[in-house]
């Protein structure tokens, strides 16, 4: 096995100057119409802005990467800034989020709130008490925990709190349809399976896309607009699916799901996807 086989390939999502790659859904809004500039690049970090905002009016956003996945490891490094604009709830306060196994932007209705998806829920603390990050909220959806179909719509994780505007990394290992677990700075603080449609927690929706029961194997990834300004400096992926022949050019042992469709080989390509 070379060397090659074990080094990690990350790919950077956010290419630091614009957001070529993307989509933006805000509620009430038609597919990428970025009302008030609200998904913007400032100083190479993708940030969610809100002057244009003199109500929120539940005018929820999400920016979605314009490919889907289905294993892979995704990392962001986070943290809130600034103050919610007027009409923002109070739940919401230091509230954002990564959404994995998605439906697409353009699967959305014009007036849906939350993608049908599984959400890694991004928290700031409030100063007072424990708030922990990387929870778990499940618009449209439903997993199991502890071995057993849970309904909860949210369930928290075993992190710690974070204050003030310090940086934040929130990873998640995703496994297909049969596992997902959460990181905050490289520790796991929660594990769940098989997720999948059902549950409710999600408006206006087309119903072609919410079979409820239907696993959840893969999908789109989006990061939160909630009313409060945060900021993500990295966004990167460690795709997991690919070639696991080990006689192949493009082999990696961290893989853990075979695509050998995908491999290469010394002059020759095998089947392209």
């Amino acid at each position: 096995m070379t060397t090659t086989a074990n080094q990690e390939e990350w790919q950077q999502l956010f290419n630091g100057k614009d957001l070529s790659g993307w989509d933006i859904k805000i509620r009430g809004y038609e597919l990428n119409e970025n009302f008030g500039n609200t998904f913007r690049i400032e100083d190479g970090k993708i940030v969610t802005r809100y002057e244009a905002y003199d109500d929120f009016k539940q005018r929820y956003g999400h920016l979605f990467y314009k490919k889907n996945f289905s294993y892979y490891r995704f990392a962001t490094e986070y943290r809130f800034v600034g103050e919610q604009p007027p009409g923002g709830e109070g739940w919401a306060k230091r509230n954002s989020g990564i959404m994995v196994h998605g439906q697409t932007a353009a699967s959305m209705g014009k007036d849906q709130d939350f993608p049908i998806s599984i959400e890694v829920q991004l928290l700031g603390g409030l100063d007072k008490g424990e708030r922990s990050t990387c929870n778990l909220c499940t618009p449209g959806t439903n997993v199991v925990y502890n071995g057993k179909l849970d309904t909860r719509h949210c369930i928290n994780s075993t992190s710690k709190t974070y204050n003030g505007d310090q940086w934040v990394r929130a990873e998640v290992l995703v496994l297909g349809d049969s596992s997902i677990q959460h990181f905050v700075n490289g520790e796991k603080v929660l594990e769940y399976t098989k997720p999948q449609v059902g549950g409710g927690n999600v408006g206006s929706f087309d119903p072609a896309q919410k079979p409820d029961g239907k696993l959840l194997n893969e999908g789109s990834i989006s990061l939160q607009s909630e009313s409060h300004p945060v900021e993500f400096r990295k966004v990167e992926i460690l795709n997991l699916k690919g070639c696991m022949d080990p006689k192949a050019t493009n082999f990696k042992s961290y893989y853990m799901k075979e695509d050998n469709s995908l491999c290469t080989y010394s002059g020759k390509k095998g089947k392209s996807e």
